[in-house]
């Protein structure tokens, strides 16, 4: 009796994450997700340029690479040309809070049936380390060395909150992977934004919280106490907006 095994949504190439890095068991949830709904064999996923970039190494399905910020815009044209195949995009802050802002808006206001996996680590990971939109107040980066000042930068932007006032948009859920309760919770939301894909209930967003150990300058296990202590009271856990639900 096989007790547990690596879900076959993955393919067997070593990631290149750095170490504590939680994009690893986001990818493991995505990739479980569309296992136990049968849907693998059917489905294109959209790689963004970041951390994340490699994705395509990563997932057991059909991939594409889309442009810096554009990966809405090409899942919208891969599910319209194949609206039965499930289409997700996979994005971090910089891609998808910064130059893809209006592709990630305009999807929502559309209502297009994708999925959103969207990576919130508060930082510029693959490119050393700068301020990203998401970058919490008085957080030290590489261009923030002082902090973010908020009087000279702005606030960091809450996508969750944002997109939860466009009418399109179906369903949006911020989560995080930094303890077993909460990867669980990711789980069950990862599966449902897919589900309602399935089901043509249009346009989901995950946002899940993520560590970045190595440009935060901690250590793994510092940088999950971190995450709790300071990324979940910016950015609150929960559901954002469940449309289907609430018309119940």
């Amino acid at each position: 009796m096989v007790v547990f095994e690596k879900t076959k949504g993955l393919t067997d190439n070593q990631l290149h994450y750095c170490p504590g890095c939680t994009h690893g068991i986001i990818h493991r949830l995505v990739a479980e997700a569309l296992e136990e709904l049968g849907v693998t064999g059917k489905t294109i996923g959209i790689a963004s340029v970041g951390c994340s970039v490699f994705s395509y190494n990563y997932f057991n399905c059909d991939m594409i690479q889309a442009a810096h910020g554009r990966a809405p815009a090409v899942a919208t044209g891969a599910k319209r040309a194949n609206p039965d195949n499930i289409v997700f995009t996979y994005q971090g802050d910089g891609d998808l809070a910064a130059i893809g802002t209006a592709e990630t808006v305009h999807s929502a206001a559309r209502n297009e049936n994708i999925t959103v996996i969207f990576v919130n680590n508060a930082i510029y990971g693959m490119t050393g380390g700068q301020m990203a939109p998401t970058t919490l107040p008085k957080q030290i980066t590489q261009t923030s060395p002082y902090g973010r000042d908020v009087t000279v930068v702005g606030y960091p932007v809450k996508v969750c909150e944002m997109l939860s006032q466009v009418e399109g948009a179906s369903y949006l859920e911020r989560v995080a992977v930094n303890n077993v309760k909460n990867i669980r919770k990711a789980k069950q939301a990862i599966k449902h934004a897919f589900q309602n894909q399935i089901e043509g209930k249009g346009f989901s967003l995950i946002e899940v919280l993520s560590t970045c150990p190595t440009n935060w300058g901690l250590s793994p296990k510092e940088a999950l106490k971190w995450l709790e202590e300071n990324m979940e009271t910016h950015y609150p856990l929960g559901v954002y907006k469940d449309k289907y639900k609430e018309e119940k």
